[in-house]
């Protein structure tokens, strides 16, 4: 039982933050200086080059100026929008087009690291500007500005190699919280899908956390997005909640976090067609997406082809380590055709490989249960593995596209 006294003190505590909110608007006028800076350096640039008054040099060190000032601006942004988000509250940019990629997983040892790097860069920009006006400046600055810009980089270096642990120890630590919970298990590492087949239905954006495993670079979020092999773009927010007569939104809220996808767990929606089962994966997809994760989309029916064609080509080990690159896959429309034995055994192999190593949507017409009718022999082996870790989000009701053409009909 909690104490409900020690709640409200936590309760009134953790509002303190807010406190910090007029310090970052007040850094939000401090880059309306800089902008200030900026021009009027620009102006004068413009007017020196006109009336024929700059030299090369000048033009130089005042191209590097207004270059430092932007630096400095920036550094600024990150302070204002990464610090809100991280120590004040959540700025609720998911979907927006305009989202930075570096704000989808940003925390305070993500924050201190681009800081660092950012302060690295504003110290190389003063002494370049040393080096190109050496003539105007004494043996005794250059020397200090280089044993200043070399501790910065080395302070930088050293924030980074710290980072590292720090950040894998926080990753362990989410991804082992779930399995407190009673019924909840967390699985280990994830692996990744490869495919771009299409063919499917819409769904939404799930939004992600800080994904336990580590983030290799790659494309933005928006190259992820058409990357996947969507059929269409659905987003979250698009999802028309009233109409499943039966539909665990709470559940379908926390998923759109896209957090199972760092602690390596499944996903499976069940329901008659029409309810929106692939929107909703989409949808979880483009969120997975947007926090950082690479994802691929395709039917069952597509899914049974790509493994029959690697498994007739003698590499399907091959492939199922290729689709360790992505954290996510997406397998849709399970039980609209049954499979034959051999092919059953190709995604108990999928589904195996991935086990507790990194995450699938799956959606179907009829639960785990019955999956029998689906995969023969293999069901059992398959529904125990991808069930282990997993939530189970039900939708019944109408077809959704039936009642629009039946509603057409009527008119």
């Amino acid at each position: 039982m909690r104490n409900p006294t020690t709640t409200t003190l936590g309760y009134a505590l953790f509002a303190t933050r807010w406190l910090q909110a007029p310090l970052y608007f007040g850094l939000v006028a401090a880059q309306g200086v800089y902008v200030y800076k900026f021009f009027k350096e620009l102006w004068t640039l413009i007017l020196m080059c006109v009336s024929g008054h700059a030299s090369e040099t000048y033009v130089m060190l005042a191209v590097l100026k207004l270059v430092d000032v932007v630096m400095i601006a920036n550094l600024l942004i990150m302070v204002i929008v990464g610090g809100y988000e991280t120590f004040v509250s959540r700025i609720g940019l998911q979907g927006h087009r305009d989202q930075p990629e570096w704000l989808s997983h940003v925390n305070s040892n993500v924050l201190k690291v681009k800081l660092a790097t950012a302060i690295v860069g504003i110290s190389s920009v003063h002494l370049l500007q040393m080096f190109v006006d050496v003539h105007h400046t004494s043996r005794h600055a250059l020397l200090w500005g280089t044993v200043i810009h070399m501790a910065f980089i080395f302070s930088a270096a050293i924030l980074a190699y710290m980072s590292g642990p720090m950040a894998a120890h926080g990753d362990r630590g989410h991804a082992e919280r779930p399995q407190a919970a009673p019924g909840r298990e967390t699985p280990p590492r994830a692996e990744r899908d490869h495919g771009d087949q299409r063919h499917g239905k819409p769904e939404e954006e799930g939004t992600a956390a800080m994904p336990a495993v580590p983030r290799q670079p790659g494309p933005d979020a928006e190259d992820r997005i058409r990357a996947a092999g969507f059929p269409a773009r659905k987003l979250l927010e698009d999802f028309d909640q009233q109409h499943p007569r039966g539909f665990d939104r709470e559940t379908a809220a926390r998923l759109g976090k896209a957090e199972f996808v760092a602690a390596r767990r499944n996903v499976v929606l069940v329901g008659p067609p029409g309810t929106g089962k692939t929107h909703l994966a989409i949808g979880f997809g483009v969120r997975a997406c947007q926090a950082g994760h690479r994802v691929l989309f395709a039917t069952a029916a597509e899914w049974a082809a790509r493994l029959s064609d690697a498994r007739a080509a003698g590499r399907l080990d091959a492939e199922l380590a290729a689709l360790d690159e992505y954290p996510l896959l997406i397998v849709d429309e399970v039980g609209y055709t049954p499979f034959d034995a051999a092919t059953a055994g190709l995604f108990f192999r999928l589904v195996a490989h991935r086990y507790e190593r990194a995450s699938l949507i799956v959606t179907g017409d009829r639960p785990p249960g019955r999956w029998d009718e689906v995969f023969g022999a293999s069901a059992p082996a398959l529904v125990d593995r991808l069930a282990h870790h997993a939530d189970v989000v039900r939708l019944d009701g109408d077809s959704y596209r039936t009642r629009r053409a039946t509603s057409a009909w009527a008119d």
